[in-house]
């Protein structure tokens, strides 16, 4: 399934501009995570849903890279550049092999029904 995008044809150039430059260095270093490592959580502070995630995987044993920008109080455009690349709308936004996989309930269901081990490779 794709998802709706508004038309680049139906953006003003300065507009496409703003949008093509929107935090692109915070993209460029979960990009570089996300190619260095089985698995990455971006998450944030105060959030606890990104805890839960990183329990589960210590659980498994299972290494990872965690990534964290800011909490409810800082650092939120950051984060929206991070949703509006991922199409994401919640934190975490767990990878695995590249492969954006969801959150840390997504990644609970994927280890119950032994799809994350297949994933992992």
């Amino acid at each position: 399934m794709t998802r709706p995008l508004l038309d680049q044809a139906r953006i003003h150039p300065a507009a496409l501009a703003q949008i093509g430059s929107y935090h692109t260095d915070l993209i460029a270093e979960v990009e570089a995570a996300v190619a260095a490592n089985k698995v990455v959580v971006v998450g944030m502070g105060l959030n606890p849903f990104p805890a839960k995630a990183r329990k589960i995987l210590d659980g498994q044993g299972t290494p990872y890279k965690y990534l964290s920008y800011g909490n409810y109080f800082s650092q939120w455009r950051p984060r929206l550049a991070l949703k509006l690349w991922s199409g994401w709308a919640t934190f975490p936004l767990i990878f695995v092999n590249g492969t954006l996989i969801g959150g840390a309930t997504d990644l609970q269901k994927l280890i119950a029904s032994g799809e994350f081990a297949r994933l992992l490779g």
